[in-house]
């Protein structure tokens, strides 16, 4: 699992982000909580997975590159839109994997 250097965050867990961040890292379930990382199928933008799926032996985590973390289904939609939206307000495309990995993003 890999975690994106300028994290987007729910705003219901912001105060305990290391704590989350921990937890998943050592396959710790959390209630509520979903993770949204780069698209395992490269016709897609993101992937919105709740985390007790992370637990799964045969779920394939070590390619995961986790950019964005929520508290409740509706909450990490919510953030996927601010993602796909910065994109789109920042390079007029949605090509979220190069805009995030560019160094074009500013830091929030």
């Amino acid at each position: 699992m890999k975690w994106y250097h300028n994290l987007y965050v729910g705003d219901s867990i912001a105060d305990r982000v290391k704590q989350v961040k921990r937890k998943l890292n050592h396959h710790v379930w959390i209630a509520s909580i979903y993770v949204i990382a780069f698209a395992s199928n490269p016709k897609n933008l993101l992937d919105v997975i709740p985390c007790w799926e992370l637990r799964q032996r045969a779920y394939p985590g070590k390619d995961l590159f986790i950019v964005g973390l929520a508290k409740g289904y509706k909450e990490a939609l919510e953030l996927v839109t601010r993602i796909v939206d910065e994109t789109y307000q920042n390079t007029g495309n949605v090509d979220v994997r190069t805009y995030l990995l560019s160094e074009r993003r500013k830091e929030a």
